[in-house]
Order: C-alpha cells, then sequence, then structure tokens
C-alpha cells in the first residue's frame, strides 16, 4: 500500500523506492502518512463546519 502510494501521489517509480537506503524510505513514509493524517482532519475540520 505505502509503495503504490509513493507511486500515486508522488510520481516515484518502482524501481526508486525500492533503491531507496532503508533510512531514507522510512523518512518518505513518515512524511507521507503526516501527510495523509493531515489531510483526514482537514476533510473532517470542513464537514464539521459545513454542518454547523
Amino acid at each position: 500500500m505505502t509503495n503504490f502510494a509513493m507511486m500515486h501521489h508522488h510520481k516515484y517509480s518502482l524501481s526508486e523506492i525500492e533503491n531507496m537506503i532503508p533510512w531514507e524510505k522510512d523518512i518518505y513514509v513518515n512524511l507521507l502518512l503526516t501527510h495523509v493524517q493531515e489531510e483526514k482532519q482537514r476533510r473532517e475540520t470542513e464537514k464539521q463546519q459545513s454542518k454547523g
């Protein structure tokens, strides 16, 4: 799932992802997870504001 998200949203090729140094991949995965969490929180906030 993570490789797919990195390929789809950030336009990395599978070979680029597979050739990353493990700690480098960890950094990018953490950045991706943070981004997903922020987007989810933003959508929830917008949903609550539109109800109220």
